[in-house]
């Protein structure tokens, strides 16, 4: 795929200008830390996390815990850090009967643009238990799962160092993608903060391991949408690439047969023409299988894609300007 041309050197230098501190909060996202997070997400004792089953209830405790313990609040109108998603309305959108579930949801408030708001989401949910084994999903999606509390922790703490984000993110652990995408749905449906003013949604799935494609080098990420809608999406991706990871757009065209545009949840933003980006490292062996375990994640590479997703977050946050929209949701000018 051709590369854009960047939109001005104003763009460039305000880039440039905040780097400094993208890369200083960056590093405080550590393959330690991502690693005692997934171990305990993706453990025997959440029972796979089947949307709506004790264990993804008592992975989605795990979650607000660690909120609670760094002091990032949920939303005014999410008391709990919860958004119920009841079984009627999974049942409604896709015929199935489960359990009642819920998005769980943290907010930072931004200091300048506290009415814009970056999304960064990620699905908790995983395929449960078959047979009485357990599907642990470590990386699918406990990669993602892991990386917002990273993300989360590294801006609270610019926030505390008078450096917090000019626009609000709220940290979004959708329920249901497993089965449709059904808690990011019912969030576009119900937005805790109206879709106009969502700036964009940075959505990670599955950013732990290799696929056949890179069995050379785990230096890589899939980049998928970014220039869909907004060509400023595009370059910040481009440009926030501090640790110089191979991007891979081989998914990024719609007619791709393996359609991962529409398998995760960002796709429930883009639609309703939010800029959204996915990351990805692709599917293995493992996908959708009891061996999808936490011994067998990169941590090395985990670490430098988690950053990456920071990096993104933190220029969307932090840029003069929000994202203009210029494409037609194709990618095509408008």
């Amino acid at each position: 795929m051709k590369r854009l041309l960047l939109c001005g050197a104003l763009f460039a230098t305000a880039l440039t200008f905040g780097q400094k501190d993208a890369q200083k909060y960056a590093k405080t996202i550590t393959a330690a830390e991502l690693k005692a997070h997934l171990t305990i997400i993706a453990s025997d004792e959440m029972e796979g996390r089947d949307t709506g089953s004790d264990g993804q209830k008592k992975a989605g405790r795990y979650l607000i815990e660690q909120y609670k313990k760094e002091g990032i609040p949920a939303p005014n109108d999410a008391p709990g850090y919860l958004q119920p998603v009841s079984a009627d309305y999974m049942y409604k959108v896709g015929g199935e009967r489960l359990p009642d579930s819920e998005n769980i949801v943290a907010f930072i408030e931004g200091s300048e643009l506290p009415g814009e708001i970056v999304v960064v989401s990620a699905h908790y949910d995983h395929v449960g238990m078959r047979n009485g084994v357990v599907y642990n999903g470590a990386d699918d999606d406990g990669t993602g799962t892991s990386t917002l509390l990273e993300i989360a922790q590294a801006l609270q703490q610019a926030k505390k160092d008078g450096k917090g984000p000019k626009r609000s993110v709220l940290i979004l652990h959708c329920t249901g993608e497993e089965h449709g995408l059904y808690g990011s749905q019912f969030y576009s449906e119900h937005p805790l903060f109206p879709l106009e003013n969502t700036v964009a949604d940075v959505n990670i799935d599955m950013i732990g391991r290799h696929d056949d494609a890179h069995n050379k080098s785990s230096d890589y990420i899939y980049v998928i949408g970014s220039d869909y809608l907004s060509t400023d999406l595009y370059n910040i991706c481009e440009k926030a690439n501090y640790g110089k990871l191979a991007l891979d757009y081989t998914f990024n065209d719609r007619r791709d047969p393996n359609r991962f545009y529409y398998r995760s949840d960002h796709y429930n933003f883009g639609k309703n023409g939010v800029p959204s980006v996915f990351l990805f490292t692709g599917v293995h062996d493992d996908y959708h299988e009891p061996g999808d375990d936490v011994e067998k994640i990169e941590f090395e590479a985990f670490e430098k894609r988690a950053r990456y997703a920071f990096a993104i977050v933190w220029e969307i946050a932090n840029r003069d300007g929000r994202l203009k929209i210029d494409r037609d949701g194709n990618g095509n000018p408008k």
